[in-house]
C-alpha cells in the first residue's frame, strides 16, 4: 500500500559538513526526527542539519534504488546534484 504514495529522496548538510542521504515519506517530519537526534545515528551529534536536496520517487523500490546511487555517488558530484536542484 506504501508504493502507491509519494516516497522522497533527501540529503542532509550536516553541521559538520557532511551529506547523509535517505529516503521517507514525509520529509518534514523525518528531517524534525534527525533534528531531534531521534534519526539515523550518523546524524547524531552532526547537527545543525539543513535539508539540502530533495528528489520524488513513484515508489519505495524506486527510492530506494535511487538512494542507493546518491550514496555511491562521490563528494562533488553530490554537491552538483544539491547545486542544480535535479535529479
Amino acid at each position: 500500500m506504501a508504493d502507491a504514495m509519494t516516497w522522497w529522496v533527501y540529503l542532509l548538510r550536516c553541521g559538520d559538513g557532511t551529506l547523509y542521504c535517505g529516503i521517507a515519506l514525509d520529509v518534514a517530519a523525518r528531517l524534525k526526527q534527525h533534528q531531534e537526534g531521534r534519526g539515523a545515528k550518523y546524524t547524531r551529534g552532526r547537527g545543525p542539519l539543513e535539508l539540502a536536496y530533495c528528489e520524488a520517487c513513484a515508489s519505495k523500490a524506486e527510492a530506494l534504488r535511487r538512494e542507493r546511487e546518491v550514496k555511491r555517488l562521490r563528494r562533488g558530484a553530490k554537491e552538483a546534484l544539491i547545486a542544480t536542484g535535479r535529479p
